[in-house]
């Protein structure tokens, strides 16, 4: 099948393998951090790891929104179900992702809220016009990559004056982000020496937001495909720049990602949302500018303005250690609560929870039954 059989070719693998393992100098070591968490399953899925000579280690970051999400906004999620009694489309992953006091979306539908699972906007909207005597909230949540949608949605309801729908703003931006975990590393931190850029993101955005990276923290990046094989090859030009001495964004997931991104999507988020002046990140704390909320021109849309609700100050589950997995900083076979009691089937952590978080990487593919699985990241 086009561009999946010949990315996952054994024999391709083995010489880019052969190649990295060549050009690995021993003397020094290769950080890398691949930001998105369809990279991480890659890597864990394939067994890119155990392809890599010793001293070339893989460190996870975010994942994805589901895991930086602040257990707040769940809070506020359930709430607006269950004070104002909507109807609260959203999902798969957010249902099941620990809030305060453990509760999630799917134990608040169990109690008899209306929360409903969806698979696009397109079902919130149908679900919106069958009952227009139901006030619809879609819990809309993603990097970059799923904003478009999300606008689309906006658009259709007001150009179909539907005024029972409305939208709970969740997307976040991941150059801020790349930007604060770069900028708090130091003892705390994670020590990094090049980047794995986020494939889907990419092709919205484009690799030149990326600039900042080399520019500002002295960091290479590439911007990396997720078959096996475009994540080995992301790998060794990472290490050509560095053994080079050069810093600059790189582009291996040509076949997908340009420059400028897709500009006609750009233009519909640019429309319909606006930058917040910060937003809160599991794991990465408060960030300024960093997520979008709607613009005014649809504020009459906006689920917190609609149906405001207070969230009381959260606190993570004791003992778990996802803030600092996200971070790069542990990895999941670092955390206490790991596999006994975090499992897929009783998650501490959204790590656990999400399709591409860490944890459930380290799970779904057997890396915490390897001896000696965690290697230590900080400096």
């Amino acid at each position: 099948m086009k561009f999946i059989d010949e990315f996952r070719d054994q024999t391709l693998a083995r010489r880019l393998a052969e190649a990295i393992a060549a050009e690995a100098r021993p003397e020094r070591d290769y950080r890398l951090m691949e930001f998105c968490g369809g990279h991480t399953h890659a890597i864990y899925r394939y067994g890119v790891q155990h392809l890599m000579p010793p001293n070339v280690r893989f460190i996870h970051g975010p994942g994805c929104p589901v895991c930086v999400l602040p257990m707040s906004r769940i809070d506020q999620a359930i709430l607006l179900a269950t004070q104002h009694q909507v109807t609260l489309c959203t999902y798969g992953d957010l249902m099941r992702v620990p809030a305060s006091g453990r509760q999630t979306l799917l134990k608040a539908k169990a109690r008899g809220a209306d929360i409903r699972m969806i698979y696009s906007t397109q079902d919130a909207l149908r679900i919106a016009r069958a009952a227009p005597e139901r006030q619809v909230v879609f819990f809309a949540i993603g990097f970059e990559t799923t904003t478009p949608p999300t606008a689309v949605a906006i658009l259709t309801a007001r150009r179909e004056g539907l005024k029972n729908v409305s939208v709970f703003c969740n997307h976040v931006l991941t150059p801020p982000a790349l930007a604060t975990i770069l900028a708090t590393a130091g003892p705390d931190g994670v020590r990094l020496d090049g980047i794995l850029g986020p494939s889907h993101v990419s092709t919205l955005i484009g690799s030149r937001p990326y600039n900042v990276v080399p520019e500002r923290f002295g960091i290479p990046v590439v911007i990396a495909g997720f078959e096996p094989l475009d994540v080995m090859q992301s790998t060794l030009m990472l290490i050509r720049q560095l053994n080079s001495g050069r810093c600059e964004v790189e582009n291996q997931y040509r076949r997908a990602v340009t420059e400028d991104g897709n500009r006609k999507a750009q233009a519909l988020m640019a429309e319909v949302f606006k930058v917040r002046a910060d937003f809160e990140w599991r794991g990465l704390g408060v960030l300024p500018e960093s997520a979008l909320t709607l613009a005014d021109a649809y504020a009459d849309l906006d689920a917190e303005l609609r149906f405001p609700v207070e969230a009381a100050p959260t606190k993570e589950i004791r003992g778990c250690d996802c803030p600092s997995i996200l971070r790069g900083v542990k990895t999941p076979t670092d955390c206490k609560l790991f596999g006994n009691p975090c499992t897929p089937e009783n998650p501490m952590g959204s790590c656990m929870v999400s399709s591409e978080g860490a944890c459930a990487a380290y799970w779904s593919y057997g890396r915490f039954r390897e001896p000696n699985a965690s290697l230590s990241r900080t400096a």
